[in-house]
């Protein structure tokens, strides 16, 4: 068995950690490049958009080893993307946009992870981004939500971490540690942005976190199912359908694969699944025979 499944399957193995990094560029490809490489064989998946124009970087593999990808994926973002000439649809802190850590734990991977591992790597990247990259940095997790500071970034609350002002060029970072999430997106078959607003303001609760988006004359309502064993890609896109009619689907980065099972498997083409985006299938083929 390779090393990297032993350490998923196997008490008392080195901690297997996911990284999820967003970055605040989506349409360069040869800047693309050259940070997906910074990674190395830690690199499970890249999603790119251009309207966000925004990229998420799914990383996981043992903690050392991961740190050490997330670090150089770090310095080439911040060396490569100039926030002050950025432009796209999604809200952001900086270059290096949102930094959630995740722990990984069973085989499948199940939803019953302690939260301290993830934290733990929050705490020693986001001290390290503030020293090496001289980043100011807003911490998230148990203490508060992403959206909280997304709320009070540079209103009613200073970084956490590294200087009191901006970065010239990369603005700041939010670092954080969560459970499992899906981030996943419906669009909607009428270019109508209102709708697109009342209908993420419907879907919204404790499980699922929403919001509207016009883009190049479409409209979107993205989501991220923060409760996904609970309530997943199907009866989220069954809700939207309910309000809406949808035009096409959309996983971003992987899901579960505990998750992924729950649903009938001739919805899974419908619903932009299938079976080789699942975490598990992605750390099988990096880890190699």
């Amino acid at each position: 068995m390779a090393p990297l499944l032993q350490s998923a399957r196997s008490r008392g193995a080195p901690e297997l950690l996911e990284c999820v990094v967003n970055v605040s560029e989506g349409r360069d490809q040869d800047v693309l490049a050259r940070l997906a490489d910074r990674c190395a064989s830690a690199l499970l998946d890249v999603h790119s958009d251009p309207d966000h124009n925004r990229s998420v970087f799914t990383l996981a593999c043992e903690r050392e080893r991961l740190m050490g990808a997330v670090r150089r994926l770090a310095e080439e973002v911040v060396q490569s993307i100039d926030l002050t000439r950025h432009l796209g649809a999604h809200p952001r802190f900086g270059s290096l946009d949102v930094v959630p850590w995740v722990a990984l734990q069973g085989w499948p991977v199940e939803d019953r992870a302690s939260i301290e591992p993830a934290k733990r790597a929050r705490d020693a990247f986001a001290s390290w981004a503030a020293s090496a990259l001289d980043l100011p940095v807003f911490l998230y997790g148990p203490e508060r939500s992403l959206p909280e500071v997304r709320k009070q970034a540079w209103v009613s609350r200073s970084p956490d971490l590294g200087p009191s002002e901006p970065h010239p060029s990369a603005g700041s970072s939010a670092v954080g540690c969560r459970p499992l999430m899906v981030a996943y997106n419906l669009w909607l078959a009428e270019a109508n942005l209102a709708q697109a607003r009342r209908v993420a303001a419907a879907v919204r609760s404790p499980q699922v976190r929403a919001l509207a988006f016009w883009l190049r004359g479409a409209v979107q309502v993205s989501c991220n199912l923060i409760a996904p064993f609970e309530l997943g890609p199907a009866e989220v896109a069954d809700r939207v359908s309910a309000l809406a009619k949808v035009e096409r689907a959309e996983l971003v980065g992987l899901v579960p694969k505990g998750v992924l099972e729950k649903i009938p498997r001739e919805r899974w083409q419908q619903l932009d699944l299938s079976a080789e985006q699942s975490i598990e299938a992605r750390l099988e083929a990096a880890s190699g025979p």
